[in-house]
């Protein structure tokens, strides 16, 4: 774990505030790790929200310099505790609707595919209910989702033997990578509803992945495109001083953490 200056951890994307340089309609918004809506990941211009957050890279803020194992602490080092459930909200949204919305599967497997919203029902459903915790120190207990197993994808796809890892796309052209096994984890899930409900725009709807075992930035909203690959590619955070993995109990919030 690299020596900086450890910046308090006590405020996070429930109450930490900036102004983003766009349009008088858009409101000041609570930080949190999620993409930001308006660039995409290639070449995206800075905003006040990158630029703010590559600082906090580059001063570890957050940090803590604990670690901690998952059976035994529930939240993890430097992380507190909230009911709500704090959205990025730049006033800017993919318009995606259940009747135009596709999932595309494609890269390194056997059977590429696209799913409709009717294909993507009539997949197995499943049930989980998980914690969220973000890289900017909130967590939020109990979450209960419904949706597709990532098992079930990958049996619906075959990925080939050299396939390593999964590149996500979503439709504001936010992207971000994650190790194959991590992809697969038994409670992973292509979430369509929370606690019940349809999951609505501001949190990644008509369907996003939720991985629980990794900071939230990992668990894209407003999916549009699972691309398989055989070799890493650092993606929308990854490229901004965030770590490659992030696991929330190691406290990989940063890229040069402790793999």
């Amino acid at each position: 774990m690299r020596s900086l200056p450890l910046q308090g951890g006590g405020s996070g994307c429930g109450s930490k505030y900036v102004r983003l340089s766009q349009p008088d309609n858009i409101r000041d918004t609570p930080m949190t790790d999620e993409q930001d809506p308006t660039k995409s990941s290639a070449g995206a211009p800075e905003t006040k929200l990158t630029r703010t957050k590559r600082r906090w890279a580059q001063e570890g803020r957050f940090l803590t310099g604990r670690t901690a194992r998952p059976e035994a602490e529930r939240l993890p080092p430097g992380q507190h505790l909230v009911k709500d459930w704090p959205v990025l909200d730049l006033g800017i949204e993919p318009e995606v609707t259940r009747e135009n919305w596709q999932l595309d599967f494609f890269g390194a497997v056997a059977r590429p595919l696209v799913w409709d919203w009717a294909a993507f029902q009539a997949q197995p459903q499943s049930n989980e209910t998980t914690d969220i915790h973000c890289v900017t120190t909130w967590s939020r207990y109990d979450n209960a989702w419904e949706g597709v197993a990532t098992a079930d994808v990958l049996a619906a796809v075959e990925p080939n033997p050299d396939a390593r890892f999964v590149v996500l796309h979503s439709y504001d052209g936010y992207t971000t990578n994650l190790p194959l096994a991590d992809f697969a984890a038994p409670d992973v899930i292509l979430a369509h509803r929370w606690q019940g409900a349809p999951l609505t725009a501001e949190h990644g709807g008509p369907v996003r992945l939720v991985v629980p075992h990794l900071y939230f930035w990992k668990s894209a909203k407003w999916l549009q495109r699972i691309e398989f690959i055989t070799a890493d590619r650092p993606s929308f955070w990854e490229t901004r001083g965030y770590h490659n993995r992030g696991d929330p109990w190691a406290e990989q919030r940063y890229s040069d953490d402790d793999l």
